[in-house]
């Protein structure tokens, strides 16, 4: 038995979605343990697509169990909407294959409104959200007043509830000289949906243990990206979350100690949505060409990526921070047409050079990339299933990033397929 948690060692989109269902097939239960329905996952099963947003990706495998751990934020409506669609595609979802949380903080409307409202008067400064309430409902679980799942087991105490979280809200929607949001309305829509939610509610937490006691291989399933941490990442342009593998703990409720294996989603080149920072960005034919050949457009929001050359310092530095054992490298198949490729390997700030990514905000947007080049390969990779079928000058750039980044490549993704991916080392029997 090995429980395996995967992140993406970027700023996201790195591809987690083929990879988490590519280890999906093996593993008994899968878990989210971050994040919201800012998240988006693609999944290519026999050419049928699945794009899931708030679903653990395990739920598309019959016989596996799919969790929403406490750490995730949980737009109620969302949730339903989500679980309709993915039913009409052919996928069940019941209380024996799907459980919540009790302890998950609930998204609603005003969470969203305030998200809308702080972007808008940001102007300059947005960092770029995707505008769905996470944010402002992590805020309100981290000043201990956000509704939670259990909240809707009891009508007085989700008045009560309510009536504590608006009178934050009110406050300073009045200050922005907008309208106070009124209670009772969203408590009667609250208690419509409470039963269909309920339903699905668990102690995570013991449901875990037992898991772990049966000895069942436990997938956890991080969102965005290490880089995007609000801690480790880029801040302040950085999701409202932890996003590093030590997550998987806390907003699971299951002890570091069962964490055997951290696989780390990288990008053979560099990907970014939103405002922020961004060393290698390329903002030319050759960033275009990435775009286009890597279909780099958000699964939630459909917002065009900022594409880059791969930066070995900021993939460096999240596998220290984050305890990375192997890495699966994905897209390789968009570099297939490049002439040469570049790889960031240091940075130079105020004349010095450096080689990691410094703390403060003004400094991460005036360092200047140092790069090593590498011929291109001018050859097909796509579909490719085994390492030596790769060109020798691919196979050079492959092992000079190993190196570089100092950790194990234990696949390499060659399409979008499931199964065109090069296993080096399973992580769950490694």
């Amino acid at each position: 038995m090995k429980n395996v948690v995967v992140v993406g060692s970027q700023w996201g989109d790195e591809g987690k979605g083929k990879i988490v269902d590519w280890l999906s097939s093996e593993a008994d239960v899968v878990v989210r343990f971050q994040g919201g329905h800012n998240a988006g996952h693609t999944l290519v099963i026999d050419k049928k697509i699945f794009k899931l947003r708030l679903l653990p990706s395990g739920i598309v495998r019959k016989g596996k169990i799919s969790i929403l751990g406490n750490g995730v934020v949980i737009d109620p409506w969302a949730l339903l909407k989500e679980i309709e669609e993915i039913k009409k595609q052919g996928v069940e979802v019941t209380p024996e294959n799907f459980m919540i949380s009790e302890s998950a903080s609930l998204i609603l409307p005003f969470h969203q409104e305030m998200d809308e409202i702080r972007e808008d008067a940001a102007g300059k400064e947005k960092i770029g959200t995707t505008r769905r309430g996470i944010g402002p409902c992590y805020e309100d679980k981290v000043g201990r007043r956000s509704i939670r799942v259990m909240d809707l087991r009891s009508e007085s105490n989700l008045d009560s509830r309510l009536e504590n979280v608006l009178l934050h809200h009110n406050a300073i929607r009045k200050g922005l000289n907008n309208k106070i949001y009124e209670k009772d309305k969203l408590k009667k829509e609250l208690l419509k949906i409470a039963p269909s939610i309920l339903k699905f509610a668990q102690p995570v937490w013991l449901k875990l243990d037992k898991f772990n006691n049966e000895r069942k291989k436990i997938l956890f399933e991080g969102a965005q990206g290490i880089l995007l941490d609000v801690d480790h990442g880029t801040y302040p342009y950085v999701t409202s979350s932890n996003t590093v593998p030590a997550m998987a703990a806390t907003g699971s409720g299951s002890g570091p100690n069962k964490i055997d294996y951290i696989l780390g989603i990288t990008k053979a080149y560099t990907t970014r949505v939103g405002s922020g920072p961004f060393p290698t960005e390329l903002n030319d034919d050759i960033g275009e060409s990435l775009g286009k050949r890597g279909k780099e457009f958000g699964t939630v929001t459909a917002r065009k990526r900022r594409c880059g050359w791969f930066d070995g310092v900021l993939v460096r530095q999240t596998i220290k921070i984050s305890g990375i054992n192997g890495i699966a490298l994905t897209k390789l198949d968009v570099l297939d047409e490049l002439e040469e490729i570049k790889m960031c390997i240091g940075y130079e700030l105020n004349g010095k050079k450096i080689d990691y990514l410094p703390a403060a905000s003004q400094d991460q947007f005036n360092i200047k990339p140092i790069y090593k080049t590498f011929p291109g390969w001018k050859s097909q990779t796509q579909g490719i299933r085994n390492l030596k079928d790769l060109p020798d000058k691919a196979k050079r750039y492959i092992h000079a990033l190993e190196d570089f980044i100092e950790a194990r490549i234990s696949s390499i993704s060659t399409s979008p397929e499931r199964d065109d991916t090069i296993l080096v080392e399973d992580p769950f029997n490694n």
